[in-house]
């Protein structure tokens, strides 16, 4: 027998959702981290473009997953509650990535920011005004990396809700999934 939806378990199962999409990311991310420790730079380029498709595939599997077992565990799922539930789930697993990412931009030591800020302004002319002006803000970047990751996470889960949503839908109607035919059967007493 299939559970009453309402919206507390959307937030519920999106919390949960949540929880592995933003589990994978930040095992990637992390992964991406521990490969720069190495110093090769094919190691960290290849480290980088592995674990961004293993990032990017596993997390619209875990969508797709997530969106299908909602719809198969509540009654009266439609298109539009899985739509929601994918846009949560994408601003609450935005949330965990974006916070781990500023938290690596706060740890990470002066002077290899101070290294990167360097790099960045001899691979362009700058002038001592925009070198002064990119210095404040480096002091804001664990902020902007903040907004702006949560922000792109949020666009792309809600995107790619949208289109799973709708798929997992015409799996019915184009007979790729059978109907429940639970109706149709007589109660057997």
């Amino acid at each position: 027998m299939k559970k009453t939806m309402d919206n507390n378990a959307v937030w519920n199962e999106a919390g949960k959702g949540a929880l592995y999409l933003g589990g994978l990311s930040i095992l990637c991310l992390s992964l991406k981290e521990l490969s720069t420790l190495s110093g090769s730079n094919f190691l960290m380029t290849a480290a980088a473009v592995i674990l961004w498709a293993v990032e990017f595939f596993g997390c619209m599997l875990l969508m797709k997953r997530s969106l299908l077992d909602f719809r198969d565990k509540y009654e009266g799922v439609k298109m539009a509650d899985t739509a929601k539930l994918g846009r949560r789930m994408a601003l609450l697993s935005g949330l965990l990535l974006a916070s781990a990412q500023a938290l690596i931009i706060m740890k990470m030591p002066q002077e290899e920011v101070t290294a990167l800020a360097d790099q960045l302004s001899g691979a362009m002319t700058m002038g001592a005004s925009e070198r002064e002006a990119m210095d404040s803000m480096l002091d804001k970047l664990p902020v902007f990396t903040f907004v702006f990751q949560w922000l792109y996470c949020f666009l792309y889960g809600t995107v790619l809700s949208s289109i799973l949503s709708r798929y997992i839908f015409m799996q019915e109607i184009m007979g790729f999934r059978p109907k429940d035919t639970d109706e149709d059967q007589p109660d057997e007493q």
